[in-house]
């Protein structure tokens, strides 16, 4: 859960049709898919009772996805006045927004619409059958190099994009960057959606090819992967980009280990990121669950006066507390699931106009691909809702546990003029992009809470 308070823009970031595989796998089509061979009344029926099956299961698993959010997402937290940025930042400090805002605004739509085109590409015409179509090899070789292919394309045509991005975070100071170091982390960032997507779509392939009803198993397998991947995912992939290290001893490791035992949050330990190598920007979170669990600051925060490093830190004990990220990789799991099962039910027109012959053809992977991308996109804008609920409530949580509003408006102060964030976010870029509550917002909520607890008001 990031304490960065800027609007999540989109990080300028992730075979021939015929009856035949190219490779030599025919495909004929599967009945379970939907299959477009002339099959008889009973096959007709067949079909038509495992789509009304997966059906229901969908309904049941959105219902599902439905209650877990509702029981999980504090809705309402506190009561808040409008927020005021001219109240808290200088005319300087909103100049510089508004302009940082703008710089940023068209790479970052068009990010959003070239990840929307490839997905759509992929996903409805045969682009993607084309680009894997003269792979050779096993099958399962086929599918991953496919997915690489299909990664790499889609990285190149966004890699001018990201550029520019970058130039701008240089020229507002937040970049700290060379192009090497930028361009390694891309690199390592496609390496890893790759081996991630080649691990669901291996596992998709393989039980389409054996199983009838392949999105039951393919749905709970969505789903352990997702959960898997959420508890291993900070042991594994975060040293990737970042170097951790424990809080070095002293007053504010001895303090912050206080806070969280005395909050009756287990934590062993405090990391700090080499993050001033990448960024300026200041930021903290948690990750993981269970074993993995971790507080992370950037280096840059410790720079910061200690009240606010620990509220920063308070902030993040609330989302331990309350097992954010477990609920998080819940829903995300049940999710998972639900695309898996909705997969099934558009696997007929889907592969018919991606031009391949079943979802277990290895030129299908485009598709696969294309359909995820769009399912994020669609996603997106109910998981920011979720989360700025989330993140109200960490504020709650920091605000109860060290009773220091004051601090609490400074501290987002810092952040918001550090981070260059966009303290007058627009209606559609709250929506498609904010995971967190703006800047003003946080600070009218630490301002209502000082009112409704007796404390002098910030």
């Amino acid at each position: 859960m990031s304490e960065r308070q800027e609007i999540r823009k989109p990080g300028p970031a992730a075979g021939d049709p015929g009856s035949s595989d190219p490779a030599g796998d025919p495909d004929s089509s599967d009945p379970a898919e939907g299959g477009d061979v002339a099959p008889g009344d009973g096959a007709n029926a067949g079909e038509s009772r495992l789509r009304r099956q997966a059906a229901i299961v969908l309904l049941v698993l959105g219902a599902v996805i439905l209650a877990v959010a509702a029981f999980s997402t504090p809705w309402r937290v506190i009561a808040t006045g409008p927020p005021d940025p001219a109240r808290d930042f200088s005319a300087a400090e909103i100049a510089r927004s508004q302009a940082f805002d703008a710089a940023t605004t068209l790479p970052s739509y068009l990010s959003l619409a070239l990840t929307l085109i490839i997905a759509g590409l992929l996903a409805a015409t045969p682009i993607g059958a084309e680009a894997v179509g003269w792979l050779k090899g096993p099958r399962w070789v086929r599918m991953i190099l496919g997915v690489l292919v299909i990664t790499a394309l889609t990285e190149l045509i966004r890699w001018p994009i990201g550029m520019w991005f970058e130039m701008i975070l240089r020229d507002y100071g937040l970049s700290t960057q060379d192009w090497a170091a930028w361009a390694g982390d891309r690199l390592k960032g496609t390496g890893v959606e790759v081996v991630l997507l080649s691990l669901m779509l291996f596992a998709l392939v393989a039980l389409a090819r054996r199983v009838k009803r392949w999105w039951i198993p393919a749905a709970a397998g969505a789903f352990t992967l997702t959960v898997v991947a959420s508890f291993v995912y900070p042991v594994v992939f975060e040293p990737l980009f970042n170097d951790f290290t424990s809080m070095p001893q002293g007053p504010l490791r001895t303090s912050l280990l206080a806070m969280a035992e005395r909050d009756g949050v287990p934590v062993e330990d405090v990391l700090v990121a080499d993050a001033s190598r990448r960024t300026t920007a200041l930021n903290a979170y948690v990750s993981g669950f269970g074993a993995t669990r971790r507080i992370v600051v950037y280096d840059n925060l410790l720079k910061a006066p200690r009240p606010e490093v620990e509220l920063v830190v308070a902030h993040e004990l609330g989302h331990a507390k309350y097992d954010d990220v477990l609920y998080g990789t819940l829903i995300g799991g049940l999710g998972a699931g639900l695309g898996a099962v909705l997969l099934f039910l558009l696997s007929g027109p889907v592969r018919r106009r991606a031009g391949v012959t079943s979802i277990a053809d290895p030129r299908a992977v485009g598709a696969l691909i294309g359909l995820m991308g769009l399912g994020s996109f669609l996603m997106g804008p109910a998981q920011n809702l979720i989360s700025r609920h989330i993140e109200a409530r960490a504020d709650v949580h920091a605000l109860e546990l060290t009773r220091d509003p004051a601090t609490f408006v400074a501290m987002q102060k810092r952040l918001a003029v550090t981070n260059i964030s966009d303290l007058s976010p627009d209606a559609v870029e709250y929506v498609l992009y904010a995971s967190h509550p703006s800047s003003p917002e946080r600070i009218a909520l630490a301002r209502s809470w000082a009112k409704l607890n007796g404390v002098p008001v910030p």
